[in-house]
Order: C-alpha cells, then sequence, then structure tokens
C-alpha cells in the first residue's frame, strides 16, 4: 500500500502557498557565514542586511510565481534582487523568509553555495531565483 501526493495536489500546494492565510515566504535575506544547510536550521548563516555588517534590518521583497518543471505548476518560485550598499562582503548563503524583518520570521527555504563577493561602494548585486520543487 502506498500513499503520495499525486500531481494535481502538487499544484494544490503551490496555489495554497499564494493564497491568502500563512504569511506567504517572499522575503529574501543572506547571511555572510560558513556552513552546509539543513533541513532542522531555522535561521541563515550569520544573516547580514544590504550593508552586508548589520544584523538587523529588513530583507528583499522578491516576487512569487507558480512554474511547471516535471509537472503543471510543481515549483514555487521567488525571484528578486539584493543590492550591497556602503561595504563589501562575501555572501555564501540565501533564504526565504515568511517576515521582512531580520532576526525574525518562519525561514521557509534555505541555500548555501561558493561565496559571491560584493562591494557596496559599486553597488554590486544578486539576482536570486529560488524554486522549490515539488516534483520527483
Amino acid at each position: 500500500m502506498a500513499t503520495v501526493i499525486v500531481n494535481g495536489g502538487v499544484g494544490i500546494i503551490t496555489a495554497l502557498m499564494k493564497a491568502t492565510g500563512q504569511t506567504e515566504p517572499v522575503q529574501i535575506g543572506w547571511g555572510t557565514g560558513a556552513g552546509t544547510s539543513a533541513k532542522t536550521d531555522t535561521a541563515l548563516f550569520s544573516e547580514v542586511a544590504t550593508d552586508l555588517v548589520a544584523t538587523t534590518g529588513t530583507r528583499t521583497a522578491g516576487t512569487s510565481s507558480r512554474v511547471t518543471g516535471v509537472n503543471t505548476n510543481d515549483t514555487y518560485r521567488v525571484t528578486g534582487t539584493r543590492t550591497a550598499v556602503t561595504n563589501s562582503g562575501t555572501v555564501t548563503n540565501a533564504g526565504l523568509f515568511d517576515n521582512n524583518t531580520i532576526g525574525s520570521g518562519t525561514l521557509f527555504l534555505k541555500t548555501d553555495f561558493a561565496g559571491i563577493g560584493l562591494n557596496g561602494a559599486n553597488g554590486d548585486s544578486i539576482a536570486f531565483t529560488l524554486d522549490t520543487k515539488f516534483a520527483n
């Protein structure tokens, strides 16, 4: 006997993520700390503001959509660009939250990657496309 979320059910999940009720996780944060993302994480590694130093401030609001990967509407996508200001630093991880204030809200998705060096004086930025795929 097997229990599965069928392809149509995945479409329902992505639709509900964009509906009212639970706050939709579209706030993009970034961090400068080292580590490997894990299911039990509740925060980014050393989350910082756009000045790449402050540990308080706001995240960047992204734009969400439903896209087709393997099956119709099986992917929840958030895109947005976060721009560094003032200082320089290396961003090593990013995530989606349901709140725009650093240090609060619930982490929904987290990714770590090879560091991207940014110079705030030059207005360097990272254009994020964060996909949550519900396909096998």
